[in-house]
């Protein structure tokens, strides 16, 4: 297993990369489906979504662990967007689990198995910050996250070699 370094990163980043970008990438696909589609698949969004959460967190920690061991940013907008992109993962799922507590509909359940109980009523503050918040801030994080795989490209097209980072 390899360690984060000033050229790539280790096996443990790559991983926690890679299999959130594939849960975000189902996220997305649920967002785009009509509301009847949505509907059908919700216990899958809410599963994905708390699974998502625990690798934002894990992989926060192991960022911070290892700060000093990983490729360092080319300048302030990389620095910038990174922590825009960190600040979103956090806080699009955290609002879902506010307004999940909240809204006094039931347990929320990741693939069958409880997790967290709901609120015994409603509480309106909670389901209007994840009514307000989480859609719009999913979609941010979204557009962002497109701009991290376009200037990815662009930086390994310009010869900088960004992807082999996160690929080798």
């Amino acid at each position: 297993m390899r360690s984060d370094n000033g050229q790539t990163y280790g096996t443990i980043s790559r991983i926690l990369h890679w299999s959130m970008a594939l849960c975000f990438g189902f996220m997305l696909y649920t967002g785009l489906l009509d509301e009847e589609s949505f509907r059908s698949l919700l216990p899958y969004h809410k599963s994905v979504g708390t699974i998502l959460m625990v690798l934002i967190i894990l992989r926060v920690i192991w960022a911070k662990i290892n700060r000093k061991n990983r490729p360092q940013p080319s300048n302030i907008f990389v620095v910038l967007g990174h922590s825009v992109l960190y600040l979103l993962m956090v806080l699009v799922p955290l609002t879902a689990l506010i307004r999940q507590y909240g809204g006094a509909r039931g347990p929320l359940e990741v693939f069958g198995v409880k997790v967290m109980d709901d609120a015994a009523q409603k509480i309106e503050w909670m389901t209007s910050i994840g009514n307000s918040l989480h859609g719009t801030l999913a979609w941010a994080l979204f557009v962002l996250a497109a701009g991290h795989i376009i200037m990815a490209i662009y930086h390994q097209i310009k010869g900088e070699k960004i992807l082999n980072r996160m690929m080798h």
